[in-house]
């Protein structure tokens, strides 16, 4: 069992190809629709999500807090959904998230301008300089995405473990080549580890959420790091009673086995709201 995460181009048919390989693997698909419930459920706005959703933010949106808040959860939902294992994963920063986890296999599929720009003119039944603009603003987002949330190069094909060109094959080809790859890829030494960095992930975001969302604790830039259940606070702040407050909050987060404190006091720190 695996995780795949699919970053893909408009009009290259990586939503077809997602669906194929969930039809000949039974994985559970995590697109756009699943996401969205998700986070709706917790309460990231329609406003919010669509804000952020695969966008290249402007420069004041990507500094505000939340720009923050829709990353935190948007991160909680896929690492929550990646732990139920044998899923795919659709862009929203998957690989990124998820970058390090042994039994993840990451996928771009890409197509050539030109025949993307016919695909979205069927699409759209627009001209080809209305289809021009289309692609290029979203391959203008999506590359802005990832650079913003995840500084990561969203058209480097470094980036993947397998990259994908339907001008030569169709989506069912495609997800045959990709559940065969991850038969290869995926052996089970690195699924057990990769369900243990998942379970720890989750459980860093859980504390965080913790602390900062549901007891407000004043510690800036807070992430935590889990080992097995072991916890290392890292962030800000500007009194030892937040740090200490911090650190019990933690250590009631179920899951967590200990907790110590890396946070650093700097008593000046003020944060522009």
């Amino acid at each position: 069992m695996a995780i795949i995460t699919i970053a893909r181009e408009l009009a290259s048919l990586g939503e077809e190809t997602a669906q194929e390989l969930a039809g000949i693997t039974g994985y559970k698909l995590i697109d756009k629709e699943y996401l969205e419930k998700s986070l709706m459920s917790i309460g990231i706005s329609a406003e919010k999500r669509e804000k952020y959703d695969e966008k290249n933010p402007g420069f004041w949106a990507s500094l505000s807090q939340q720009r923050d808040d829709y990353l935190h959860y948007l991160k909680s939902a896929i690492l929550e959904a990646a732990q139920g294992n044998s899923c795919i994963i659709m862009g929203r920063g998957g690989c990124a998230i998820l970058r390090g986890v042994p039994h993840m296999l990451s996928v771009k599929i890409t197509a050539p301008l030109s025949l993307r720009l016919e695909r979205v003119k069927k699409l759209y039944s627009c001209d080809n300089k209305r289809a021009l603009q289309i692609l290029e603003q979203s391959d203008h987002d999506r590359s802005g995405f990832h650079k913003y949330f995840f500084s990561t190069n969203w058209s480097d094909a470094r980036e993947y473990d397998l990259t994908i060109n339907t001008a030569g094959t169709d989506p069912a080809h495609a997800a045959v080549a990709i559940s065969a790859l991850v038969k290869v890829f995926v052996d089970k030494a690195k699924e057990d580890t990769g369900v243990q960095k998942v379970s720890d992930l989750v459980l860093a975001q859980k504390v965080v959420t913790e602390i900062v969302y549901k007891r407000k604790v004043l510690v800036h830039f807070l992430e935590a790091t889990v080992e097995k259940g072991a916890v290392v606070l890292h962030g800000v702040a500007n009194s030892q009673t937040s740090i200490d407050t911090a650190l019990a909050a933690a250590h009631e987060v179920s899951g967590v086995k200990q907790a110590e404190s890396a946070i650093q006091l700097v008593q000046e720190f003020t944060v522009m709201p």
